[in-house]
């Protein structure tokens, strides 16, 4: 989306991507209106095509690996080797999920085991639901699953850190709580049928939502002096994705907490507009400095 916007305002880009989407293990995207369904890897086709029609905008497949210079004048190193001068940047870099180290999780990640309800929640609805998180974010993660299925269980794989207040909410509520370790997920053709914990109990389930732990997909707007929030996302000024740093702006995943595709797609699109808002007031006044001399 983006990338369109600035082929149609006529700017010069090169889109660096390595190819690997967080949401390259998952069958379906879903949310983005007139794609729900879409095929990940048939969604980014789809949109390099449309891209494609607008000259300006190149595409290298490789990874960037270290940015200099400054607002008007940056310097970025590829992987390969390549070398590219830009005078924006937009970082849409993504974050990456860090799995629990919980044996047969990788089997079923993005078949039957996923990390948002809001996305795949409808496919897994009315099944039988192990939700793997622990403590604030457990009690959370708790209460919205359950707008999707009241057959849960949670699993804390371990000291639940949770309070005593909210131990007897999910009491009440009768959602079980399993504080034992996890030994591993039982699976068939990536389809849960059963968590195995070390107490030697087996809980039945047919689906699994689970918090994992979220990771920048580049190290380089640290490096480069971006702000961070909390959570490792890079803090925009504005509501067109301007980072702290001149010149520099973010969207998508990397700078929300909301990971949608299509609040991804919106954000690149404000991010586009104000990026190109800079360079046309940025040649304004050149070109009025050269008429007046």
């Amino acid at each position: 989306m983006r990338r369109s916007c600035w082929g149609r305002a006529r700017k010069n880009v090169i889109v660096i991507d390595e190819g690997l989407p967080r949401n390259r293990v998952t069958h379906e995207s879903h949310g983005f209106l007139t794609r729900d369904g879409i095929k990940p890897d048939e969604f980014r086709r789809i949109a390099v095509e449309q891209i494609r029609a607008y000259p300006s905008v190149r595409f290298a497949a490789d990874i960037a690996i270290e940015i200099g210079g400054a607002d008007g004048d940056f310097k970025i190193a590829t992987k390969k080797g390549d070398t590219y001068l830009a005078k924006k940047l937009l970082f849409a870099v993504g974050k990456k999920d860090r799995l629990p180290e919980i044996e047969g999780l990788t089997d079923v990640y993005g078949k039957s085991a996923f990390v948002c309800p809001y996305c795949d929640g409808w496919e897994l609805r009315d099944r039988q639901l192990a939700v793997i998180a622990k403590g604030e974010r457990a009690f959370h993660f708790a209460k919205t699953i359950l707008g999707w299925s009241e057959r849960i269980a949670l699993f804390t794989n371990g000291p639940d850190e949770l309070s005593d207040a909210q131990r007897e909410e999910l009491r009440v509520r009768n959602i079980p709580l399993h504080d034992a370790p996890i030994r591993r997920i039982v699976s068939e053709d990536g389809m849960v049928n059963q968590v195995e914990l070390e107490d030697g109990s087996s809980i039945p389930c047919t689906g699994i939502f689970f918090a994992p732990t979220l990771a920048a997909g580049s190290d380089l707007p640290q490096a480069l002096g971006c702000e961070l929030t909390p959570t490792g996302s890079v803090t925009a000024t504005d509501a067109l994705g301007k980072s702290s740093i001149p010149g520099v702006y973010v969207a998508g995943d990397i700078a929300t907490e909301m990971n949608q595709l299509i609040q991804a797609a919106a954000m690149g699109a404000m991010a586009g507009a104000g990026i190109n808002s800079e360079l046309l007031a940025e040649a304004w006044e050149a070109r009025g400095q050269g008429t007046q001399s």
